[in-house]
């Protein structure tokens, strides 16, 4: 399929990185605001078609399906543009602001019968599924805790922060965290409760979460500002996994009560990225309009909690409409 990319920031150009090394993937165009940078993009990436426009991507009949990467604030609105176009679509993640924004945009993909996912690259990583298998063929006993923590510092703070472009922890890395509870848990919890620590620009610098379910608990943390070692773990009652860089993991080591620990591995192909592209790539191929390992609903429930998760420590964005 032919692929366009929305916007040509680091994660536009971490997408066409990996897409340039995928001989199954075509990328026709990229599209930005700034002719220079959209024209600068295409000459780096070997990208036929630069557009200084999103409509113009948008309308742009050689292009199928198109990467979303612009700040979260934008993501409902391009995505929108886009899917009246007729456009395929694999947005970042965050998908939306907020879960009502997401269920808008999967009903408007319905209508026009066109495929959306979030590009939640964890829920694609191979070596989730043997973890999966372990988890499923009850090896590690009933479940009781899962972890995971991810910090980092960067230099474009203010960026990250930036209120207008719906910045702040939760919504750029919290939704690593959650997804992996999720995806160790199940997408429904009995009980949300966090602590967020705001920073001078009125959004979330460092968060502490706890999901429940039944007996099971998990305790999230993510900051930016602070470098954590990417960590996750599940605890059952017969042993627990250790999932080194729990987001885009190659690596974990299984515990098993009484036993030597055992390693689990598997390679990237290229770095990670390649298997949400394929999966959006064939989903969209096959005339389906949601990926079965990444669904609608999922999406829906990560922003469900993260808006949980926002009204109780009272976080909105300034562009938010006031109930």
């Amino acid at each position: 399929m032919r692929w366009g990319i929305l916007s040509t920031g680091t994660i536009a150009k971490n997408f066409a990185q990996t897409a340039g090394q995928m001989p199954d993937v075509q990328m026709q165009a990229v599209a930005s605001r700034s002719r220079e940078s959209a024209e600068a993009f295409a000459r780096a990436y070997d990208i036929p078609t630069a557009h200084d426009s999103y409509e113009a991507l948008a309308n742009d009949p050689n292009v199928e399906i198109v990467y979303v990467a612009t700040p979260h604030s934008r993501h409902a609105e391009d995505m929108k543009l886009l899917i009246q176009a007729g456009k395929h679509v694999l947005c970042e993640k965050s998908f939306t602001i907020d879960a009502k924004q997401a269920k808008e945009i999967f009903a408007l993909a319905q209508e026009k019968h066109v495929f959306v996912m979030e590009a939640f690259w964890t829920k694609f990583i191979p070596l989730y599924r043997q973890i999966e298998e372990i988890l499923e063929s009850g090896k590690l006993g009933e479940i009781r805790a899962v972890t995971a923590q991810y910090g980092y510092t960067t230099a474009r703070e203010t960026r990250k922060f930036d209120p207008a472009l719906a910045g702040g922890t939760l919504l750029d890395i919290g939704v690593y965290a959650i997804g992996f509870a999720c995806m160790m848990m199940g997408y429904a919890f009995d009980d949300v409760r966090s602590e967020l620590v705001m920073n001078s620009a009125g959004t979330d610098a460092l968060d502490a979460i706890t999901l429940r379910k039944g007996k099971t608990i998990a305790q999230l943390t993510t900051a930016i500002g602070v470098n954590m070692p990417t960590f996750a773990a599940v605890y059952g009652t017969k042993g627990h996994i250790d999932i080194p860089e729990f987001k885009n993991p190659t690596r974990a080591v299984l515990h098993l009560d009484g036993q030597e620990p055992v390693e689990l591995a598997h390679p990237f192909e290229i770095n990670g990225f390649e298997y949400e592209i394929r999966e959006a790539q064939a989903c969209a191929e096959a005339g389906s309009l949601q990926s079965e390992r990444m669904t609608g609903q999922q999406t829906i429930a990560v922003m469900r909690i993260m808006d949980e998760i926002r009204r109780q420590n009272g976080f909105r964005f300034p562009f938010e409409r006031k109930e």
